[in-house]
């Protein structure tokens, strides 16, 4: 308990040196985010509307565009070392806007965190029906992986380590089962089954089913020691978390006409489908809490001055989670949480934007790295950006034709940088920043 209660995982300050970790764990839980049951659904929806080559097609350009996007965000957060609502105080946004974003981000997640434990509960009552009733499944769930994210980083890589390498052996056997009474060539060349959906269309859905991790991937790769690093676990991570269980949906969606291949899976084959519930959601449910502490943690901090532990505050959301998961209540809200997503792509457009090319407040961040600690004034407010943000997040909501959250999240790049230009980009009053210590056990964690 000593080691939960010193290692805050830096959730108010930069990542220490001593603190990186090697590329390969970090590809290891990235690629456990990308695969998850909802990655199976995911390849059944292309599948059942396109055909092999298609959805491969797909799945190709819409990885392309989420590793760019990965990198380039995760070059900037492996750089300093800090989280995404963080960062955001000298990446454009200030003190204000940063407060916004790290709501933004707790809200959302949180709410993901509490459908994705009530989705797994109907999974689990599905397979062993009688056993537990839902809400209680649910419950346990969302404790369960509130109890792993409250020992941070590590916790979360030990996870990942046990139930990548388990979901990958149970999904292979599964596949393998279903397609063994299949003929793979004839899957392969055969028409879609369900009415037909475009590679544009397709590539958007691949795209789209990633991007708000795309946006916060600095939470994940402040840890890399690297850039080279970050593009290597990018890749790995998530070339094969789409491809591999993305295709692998794809085959059993012309398999069983159908795009319910998750059900079809999970409940063919017993047992080995009950802990393929529980792994698949596991490794993305983890992070779906951790990001939305960080947020929260970096909201309390801006907005009333207070330094929240983020321990504590992984223990109460956890809990409120997963109590409003077994009440059903979160389940009313999915629509909300899927408005609220509209508003992520624009922050990493501006980020991106501020720190590589405007770089009003690029200095500051440098001369601060050097010592390893925050710079120690943030621009108050910074009007033309939360302007730039309403304006792109608008146009991802109402815009319907190509790819919503890639024409919100251009659109924010090219209107900051014309800001930029034209000098609209400047802070509003200045705020002292309150520095967080780092234990000496995290610091060489």
């Amino acid at each position: 308990m000593a080691h939960i209660a010193t290692h805050d995982d830096f959730a108010l300050s930069r990542v220490t040196p001593q603190a990186r970790k090697p590329w390969f764990g970090i590809a290891v839980q990235r690629f456990g985010q990308v695969s998850a049951l909802s990655q199976f659904l995911l390849g059944a929806t292309l599948g059942y509307g396109m055909t092999f080559g298609e959805a491969a097609l797909a799945f190709l350009l819409g990885s392309l565009i989420l590793e760019v996007i990965m990198c380039i965000v995760g070059f900037i957060g492996q750089r300093e070392g800090l989280n995404t609502a963080l960062l955001a105080r000298w990446t454009g946004f200030g003190e204000i806007g940063a407060s916004l974003v790290g709501l933004a981000i707790g809200i959302s997640l949180i709410g993901w965190f509490g459908i994705q434990s009530a989705i797994s509960a109907q999974s689990l009552n599905a397979l062993m029906p009688g056993v537990l009733p839902p809400w209680l499944w649910s419950l346990l769930f969302g404790l369960a992986v509130t109890a792993i994210v409250a020992f941070g980083f590590l916790g979360m890589q030990w996870l990942a380590n046990i139930t990548v390498p388990l979901f990958l052996v149970l999904v292979g056997w599964s596949v393998i089962s279903e397609l063994s009474r299949h003929d793979i060539g004839s899957l392969i060349a055969s028409a879609a089954p369900g009415p037909h959906i475009s590679v544009w269309a397709g590539t958007g859905i691949v795209a789209g089913g990633l991007i708000v991790g795309a946006i916060i991937t600095g939470d994940m790769t402040r840890y890399n020691r690297s850039r080279a690093d970050v593009v290597k676990q990018t890749v790995v991570g998530v070339t094969l978390g789409e491809f591999v269980i993305g295709l692998a949906g794809v085959l059993l969606a012309h398999a069983a006409k159908s795009g319910d291949i998750v059900a079809i899976v999970t409940s063919s084959v017993g047992l080995i489908g009950l802990v393929i519930v529980i792994t698949g959601t596991l490794k993305i449910n983890d992070w779906n809490l951790y990001s939305s502490t960080l947020g929260l943690v970096n909201f309390i901090s801006t907005t009333f001055g207070k330094n929240l532990h983020r321990v504590s505050t992984t223990i109460v959301l956890g809990v409120v989670g997963s109590v409003l998961a077994a009440a059903g209540i979160l389940g009313q809200f999915t629509q909300f949480l899927i408005v609220l997503s509209v508003a992520f792509p624009p922050i990493a457009g501006i980020m991106v934007a501020e720190y590589f090319i405007v770089r009003r407040w690029r200095r500051e961040l440098d001369e601060s790295r050097e010592q390893g600690v925050l710079p120690a004034v943030a621009p108050r407010i910074v009007p033309a950006t939360i302007v730039i943000w309403l304006i792109s997040s608008l146009v991802g909501y109402f815009v319907t034709w190509g790819i919503p959250s890639l024409i919100s999240l251009f659109l924010s790049m090219i209107l900051y940088i014309v800001a930029g230009k034209l000098g609209l980009v400047r802070g509003v009053g200045a705020a002292p920043t309150r520095q967080a210590e780092i234990p000496a056990e995290a610091a060489t964690a």
